[in-house]
């Protein structure tokens, strides 16, 4: 027998079905509730709500799990490639060899990005922010692609768009960087692989293999992360048949905001702040402790996580390799070292699970390459384009896929007349 949720309203009783995930997770189904009642729900910021049934990504906060197609994100990581966990999560199987070499093959075929993205890069003001100019860039792709605009892509489509925004938006986050600099732009280098081409046409130099790994890391990380703020807004908009480009544009721009892909941004400000306060760390670290104090240690702690960030366990070792691999002297870096080094040894931070996440060790990465502050959600969304299409995907071959509509509850005025 099915499972069901009895509700109470009134002299009313009505049996709603429950839904239970592969992992246990149980949710009650009230997509007919106001049919059958008139009610709706109310659900601020949508924290308790399943929008969707997904088969890519599992979280289990409390726990500390990340999964990808039923693969821990600790296996990935140290298993897999970037390129090889992007196709998992996008095709659903891990590739073999054949479909790995194809899928580099198709990827260095795209990533020369069209004549008149580059202008349009060129266009904006050097100091304009990173995101603005990646956004614009991914939803300019629309038009020097029309066969990928249509309302329902053919398998062969969908094939055909995963190597090619793979692709287009490497260089594009590479390009947007080389203009921020007022440097000209550096094409692919098809011998490389796919981070370290990503590097090479930042930089100009073949980069470290062991720092090229890290990052390749870091982006295995990011790579999807369930139903967050920017998946949800790709599927939101995908929802309405909008194209793909437009989807994925929609997507960079929720990830611009401070609080979701700004987190590792404001760890490097927050860095920044202690050094002009004389570089302290200690005196910040009885702040955060201090019930009456304002001061939040950025970079500790998740939303989700109510236990170690499980991406962070994976990169603190890769950060380490990095800061030695390139022997950067960095005040910031030395402070973020030092606060790392006394909330894992502080029982205040242990009995509240205040641990360093995964924001906090990308940015110290970040920074140790070299890469400005504000072209970290960049890269954030350079790990977190396979998620979006992956989710895009899902959500447009779902069986009665229906356009995003939420209810409200009207709160304002009734019965005004002029």
């Amino acid at each position: 027998m099915s499972k069901t949720a009895k509700l109470d309203l009134g002299d009313k009783t009505i049996d709603l079905p429950v839904i239970e995930g592969t992992e246990g997770e149980m949710a009650v189904d009230i997509s007919k509730l106001r049919a059958q009642t008139g009610y709706i729900t109310y659900d601020n910021g949508l924290g308790n709500t399943g929008s969707c049934l997904s088969d890519i990504t599992y979280i289990d906060g409390e726990k500390g799990i990340l999964k990808h197609r039923g693969y821990t994100i600790e296996n990935l990581a140290a298993k897999s490639t970037f390129l090889e966990v992007s196709h998992l999560v996008y095709a659903g199987n891990i590739p073999s060899k054949e479909e790995c070499d194809a899928l580099k093959s198709q990827i260095k075929e795209n990533s020369k990005i069209p004549e008149g993205i580059k202008s349009i890069i060129k266009s904006f003001p050097k100091d304009a922010h990173p995101m603005g100019i990646t956004s614009a860039a991914m939803v300019a792709l629309s038009g020097f692609y029309p066969d990928l605009l249509d309302q329902d892509l053919t398998d062969d489509q969908k094939k055909k768009a995963f190597p090619l925004l793979m692709g287009q938006l490497k260089t594009i986050a590479a390009a947007v960087y080389r203009h921020g600099q007022g440097k000209d732009f550096i094409e692919s280098n098809p011998k490389l692989d796919y981070t370290s081409d990503f590097l090479y046409m930042m930089n100009g130099e073949e980069p470290n293999e062991d720092v090229a790994k890290a990052l390749d890391v870091l982006l295995v990380l990011h790579a999807d992360h369930e139903q967050n703020c920017s998946a949800s807004t790709v599927r939101v908009v995908g929802s309405s048949k909008a194209n793909l480009f437009a989807s994925i544009s929609a997507g960079i721009d929720a990830l611009w905001g401070p609080l979701h892909g700004g987190a590792n941004q404001a760890v490097l400000e927050m860095l920044d702040a202690i050094k002009q306060d004389g570089g302290g760390y200690e005196k910040f670290i009885a702040k955060a402790k201090d019930k009456e104090d304002p001061f939040r240690l950025m970079g500790f702690g998740h939303r989700v996580y109510k236990n170690f960030d499980p991406r962070a366990k994976v990169i603190k070792d890769y950060c380490d390799v990095v800061l030695e691999k390139l022997d950067v002297q960095d005040p910031l870096l030395d402070i973020a070292k030092g606060l790392e080094q006394t909330a894992l040894s502080d029982e205040y931070f242990a009995q509240r699970k205040l641990f360093p996440n995964v924001d906090f060790y990308s940015g110290i990465i970040y920074k140790a390459l070299g890469i400005p502050t504000n072209m970290f959600t960049v890269m954030f969304a350079l790990g977190r384009q396979p998620g979006w299409m992956a989710q895009w995907k899902e959500m447009i071959e779902a069986p009665g896929m229906r356009i995003t509509r939420p209810r409200q509850v009207y709160t304002g005025k009734t019965d005004e007349e002029l």
